[in-house]
């Protein structure tokens, strides 16, 4: 099959696009409002995108709370979810006011940062510490304005649990990271292979 995408002729009942474009890792994005209150919340729009700087990104449909905080206070952390925190992840979804804090929601225990001041998830075997760096609004071909806006942001320090480490590489597959897959589908991260590249 093939489709128009602006159109969404595709013919099937919802649509695929976000199963095409997976697996997409999650940014668990926790950050403070600008009266000190803790907001988390999962981005599957999330990548990083340099490393000189290190640089990463995640997208939001709306101005919400991770957004908003992220601006107003020039911070956020990105907290890896894993396969043994996938309900306290999930959990973090739901729709909150600002008053309400997620970490409390999903059961979560705040741990401190130590380059920027909102929390990071204390189970979470990684976490990247952030300055928010630009707002991107995003936009079509046509110029038209897009219904999400990109928020990128400078890792200044990085948090990673030493069970995971492993004859001084990073064991990946330890840490059994979980990944968006389109629909109701997500991936967990508990193997890998590796090949060298060509000189």
């Amino acid at each position: 099959m093939h489709y128009d995408p602006r159109q969404n002729d595709h013919g099937l009942p919802r649509d695929p696009f976000k199963a095409l474009v997976a697996p997409r890792p999650i940014g668990w994005i926790s950050t403070l409002d600008t009266a000190g209150r803790a907001n988390l919340a999962p981005y599957s729009y999330f990548n990083a995108v340099s490393d000189r700087p290190y640089l990463v990104m995640f997208s939001s449909f709306g101005r919400k709370d991770s957004w908003a905080n992220a601006e107003e206070t020039g911070e956020f952390v990105c907290n890896l979810a894993t396969y043994a925190l996938r309900e306290a992840m999930n959990a973090t979804s739901a729709s909150a006011p600002p008053e309400v804090s997620e970490f409390d929601l999903a059961g979560l225990e705040m741990a401190p940062s130590v380059a920027v001041r909102p929390p990071r998830v204390a189970a979470s075997p990684v976490a990247l510490e952030c300055v928010t760096t630009k707002i991107l609004p995003l936009q079509d071909a046509a110029g038209e304005a897009a219904r999400y806006t990109m928020i990128l942001g400078e890792v200044v320090h990085i948090h990673i649990d030493d069970a995971i480490i492993r004859d001084g590489f990073v064991d990946l597959a330890r840490a059994e990271p979980i990944a968006r897959c389109g629909y109701m589908d997500y991936a967990h991260v508990d193997g890998l292979f590796s090949m060298e590249r060509p000189k």
